[in-house]
């Protein structure tokens, strides 16, 4: 199943919150097409670990090593080389941009506009271009130029603010929360704008933002009342306001889910604590939440003498939610991300074998229509140059050299 198959995209996109839109695009089918700088690429490519003819190794050992990073958000994509500051690179990129149907970018904000490839000058060439910015500010307001990384955008959002223990300090989402995110909004806003497009013909202009992403994400809990109650943000591994959360047993730690009077009478029941449903200390929710933490020592005390297995099967019999912790060695065992294909081996687009110990992210959605297409892994730099200049600007094998020569490609 291809259901982007007649889209095409330019992406001008480095490091991680645009080439995981770009590659999202592709596994959809798009043919998408990366412009990279001549010589040295997409950052990302610099940075180790690396897969190569002699496996895997954390500093580049030959011209033939691929960085695992750049390996694991480039699925699918296509590899060419341009230099859009030469004029003839612009001319051949806007040459690009007349059959194109979407043009994705996550360089600095105005960067495109500045090389004279920015939305504005793209649609004098092609009126329905959809045209996709990542910023980790957006391209307007006071902080657009500050720099941006998925760090400074956790700080700054405030998501690191209420991540953590209450009495720890802010901490960080341990992935790249914003520069993952954001790139999935981006990618259904895309679709809209191409829907949008084939019923009015009308291109446009999308300004995606790091930033904007984690604050939709922090409140779509009612954060405010929090900050009007004065309550504290962080909660570590509990709930804000209840008994659920993280407790430990004998062999390990499980996260529970209360919520409901009926819940809080079946884990009494279940952990033989009648005493305290007969307490009227806790006889409402707000009791119950005002005495959280006497509670909770007295359910760690219950549940505590438990092993997992044990703790699990009780707490499952009377239809509590209830999890064990588990470790990533544990979850990169699991064959059920193999079955669904979550997990999968990485590949280069130039080998059959796969990359020693590379994992793949796939894509967790499955289609009864059919499976999404089966995409060659990250390319070369420069390794579609001949395919796509030939097939898309007509140009030679010879005109191909000469360009090469003048540093253009």
């Amino acid at each position: 199943m291809k259901p982007l198959d007649d889209i095409r995209v330019l992406s001008v996109t480095v490091f991680l919150a645009g080439p995981f839109l770009s590659m999202t695009l592709a596994r959809f089918g798009a043919e998408v097409i990366k412009i990279e700088i001549p010589g040295s690429g997409d950052p990302i490519r610099e940075i180790g670990p690396f897969a190569g003819p002699n496996g895997r190794s954390f500093d580049r050992e030959t011209e033939e090593d691929l960085s695992i990073r750049f390996l694991k958000r480039s699925e699918g994509v296509k590899s060419v080389t341009l230099n859009l500051k030469d004029p003839e690179g612009k001319r051949m990129f806007l040459e690009l941009a007349k059959d194109a149907n979407v043009v994705v970018e996550n360089l600095s904000p105005g960067s495109m506009t500045r090389l004279g490839l920015g939305y504005d000058e793209i649609a004098v060439v092609n009126p329905g271009i959809v045209y996709c910015s990542i910023a980790g500010y957006g391209q307007t307001g006071p902080y657009k130029d500050l720099p941006a990384h998925d760090h400074q955008i956790q700080a700054m959002s405030g998501i690191m603010d209420m991540n953590g223990s209450a009495d720890g300090p802010p901490t960080r989402i341990g992935v790249f929360v914003g520069d993952l995110v954001t790139p999935l909004y981006a990618a259904y806003s895309i679709l809209g704008a191409l829907r949008h497009k084939e019923k009015t013909g009308e291109g446009q202009y999308l300004d995606a933002s790091m930033i904007d992403t984690l604050a939709t994400l922090m409140f779509m809990e009612p954060i405010e009342d929090v900050l009007h109650d004065g309550q504290p943000v962080r909660a570590g591994n509990d709930s804000r306001h209840g008994l659920t959360g993280l407790y430990h047993l004998t062999d390990g730690d499980v996260i529970i889910t209360l919520g409901g009077l009926t819940r809080w009478r079946n884990l009494c029941k279940a952990l033989g604590a009648d005493e305290l449903l007969k307490n009227p200390r806790y006889a409402t929710s707000e009791d119950r939440e005002t005495h959280v933490e006497e509670l909770r020592a007295e359910i760690q005390g219950r549940l505590g003498e438990l092993n997992c297995a044990d703790g699990i099967t009780l707490l499952e019999n009377v239809g509590i939610p209830i999890a064990r912790v588990r470790t990533l060695p544990e979850v990169v065992d699991d064959g059920h991300f193999r079955d669904r294909g979550t997990l999968k081996p990485m590949y280069r687009q130039d080998s059959e074998a796969p990359v020693e110990r590379g994992i793949m992210a796939g894509f967790p959605v499955t289609f009864s229509a059919g499976s999404l297409p089966k995409l060659e892994g990250g390319a070369k730099l420069g390794h579609h140059n001949e395919e796509v200049y030939s097939r898309l600007l007509d140009l030679d094998a010879a005109e191909l050299a000469e360009l090469k020569k003048r540093g253009i490609l």
